[in-house]
């Protein structure tokens, strides 16, 4: 009876539906169902596990930056304003690793100034105007061998053949898209690489109304930036006036265009809060070696940074010549009254004017007046002045541009008495 019993037990429990086998417990071989999550188990399983929002870096505010612009690379100089023999660059490249200047790229600076990263307490940008082929065939190759990052500031014209400026001595397309692949940092340069402040097109020869200048400014500064990104596939986020000249007009096309970053050729170590739409590079000229020793100074400052720059309109400064205004000699009387910068420190007055770099300058406490009567001859027919100084311990600067229709006369201010002789006629 009991063996019946026992074999019927058997049959059930195999015949029996819905009996599901049972997995061990975590306790070590107890069979038992796989139970249903209970509510508060299940929501918690759904539930994300937050992720930490990351601290924005904090970054050294102290920071300075030199910023060197160069141009051709010739063995036989006959362009000092923008001429450099290869022997004297790389010179220069060995004197920055030799007093361990840490060379930085572009995009490190622009991530410095938007607050995301750090960058040496002290340190210098290479940049490359225009696209010239020895760019390419000579000082990439020395940037190569000491390993500097570097950035190429490029007017598109200048690459199409027979362009502007071409003349045979310009990279190709191709040859840029080999240095992009090499990860050189490529920006503009315009598009036509013309003086942007004027309502005049140099190629086309024609003068410009305000409507035909507002769209030959949007082809130079969003024109070229959406040229050298759909060609290079590349982001354009910084942008090299030509000349190194501009005005508020300008300033503002260009950061309206889209770039977060306006450079121009009058050199000032860079600070963190040194202003975006006009940052100043050191232009290196063939006979004027001690620029490039100078930016070394980082103005002069022991340690730490320089203030930031705070910009006064020129407009303020009863300026001599006046912004805009022509003038009939190449060797002006150049004025500015400083009294709305502020107390100005005596020894801390400067005065750069395009084509001759620093000069000096005399300044008048009593009158607040900072004065140079040129006596090399400009040779452009635009000049742009830039008065720095310091005011309450603040660095305040200022810039405006005049232009020169030189018909060999002296300047008005400086002209000689009526009883001196006529002066020489224009050669």
């Amino acid at each position: 009876m009991l063996t019946r019993f026992a074999l019927l037990a058997a049959v059930l429990a195999l015949s029996l539906p819905g009996c599901k086998k049972k997995a061990p417990d975590a306790a070590g071989g107890n069979q038992v169902s796989n139970p249903s999550p209970s509510p508060a188990v299940a929501t918690a399983a759904a539930t994300p596990t937050p992720v930490a929002t990351p601290e924005k870096p904090k970054v050294n505010q102290d920071a300075q930056v030199v910023v060197y612009c160069y141009h051709r690379f010739v063995d036989k100089v006959r362009r000092p304003d923008t001429e450099i023999t290869p022997q004297d660059f790389e010179a220069q490249m060995k004197e920055l690793k030799d007093k361990n200047i840490p060379v930085i790229g572009m995009q490190d600076f622009l991530a410095w100034k938007r607050g995301e990263k750090s960058i040496p307490p002290k340190s210098a940008i290479i940049t490359l105007d225009d696209g010239w082929l020895t760019q390419y065939t000579v000082a990439w190759p020395i940037l190569k061998k000491y390993e500097y990052p570097f950035t190429m500031f490029i007017y598109t014209e200048g690459l199409r053949p027979g362009g502007h400026f071409a003349g045979g001595g310009m990279m190709t397309w191709d040859q840029l898209a080999e240095m992009r692949d090499a990860n050189v940092d490529i920006q503009a340069h315009s598009a036509t690489h013309q003086d942007m402040r004027k309502r005049f097109d140099a190629i086309a020869k024609k003068k410009l109304s305000e409507e035909e200048y507002q769209i030959w400014m949007m082809n130079e500064t969003a024109g070229v930036k959406k040229a050298l990104q759909d060609r290079l596939g590349i982001r354009v986020n910084a942008f090299a006036v030509p000349y190194g000249k501009h005005d508020d007009g300008v300033r503002k096309g260009v950061m309206d265009a889209g770039y977060e970053a306006l450079f121009t050729v009058y050199g000032q170590p860079l600070t963190f809060g040194s202003q975006p739409d006009q940052l100043g590079r050191y232009a290196i000229e063939a006979n004027k070696p001690k620029v490039f020793t100078d930016a070394l100074a980082f103005g002069g400052a022991a340690s730490g940074s320089g203030p930031a720059v705070q910009a006064v309109q020129s407009s303020a400064l009863q300026t001599q010549p006046a912004e805009g205004e022509t003038v009939r000699t190449a060797l002006p009387l150049v004025k500015a009254n400083l009294a709305t910068m502020g107390l100005i420190e005596p020894g801390s007055v400067q005065m750069r004017i395009s084509g001759l770099g620093l000069v000096p300058a005399s300044f008048d406490e009593k009158t607040q007046t900072v004065s140079y009567q040129v006596t090399q001859k400009l040779r452009d027919k635009s000049c742009t002045v830039i008065i720095a100084a310091s005011a309450a311990g603040k660095r305040v600067e200022a810039s405006w541009s005049f232009n020169i229709e030189d018909t060999g006369a002296p300047a008005a201010a400086s002209a000689a008495p009526a009883a001196a002789s006529p002066a020489p006629g224009k050669k």
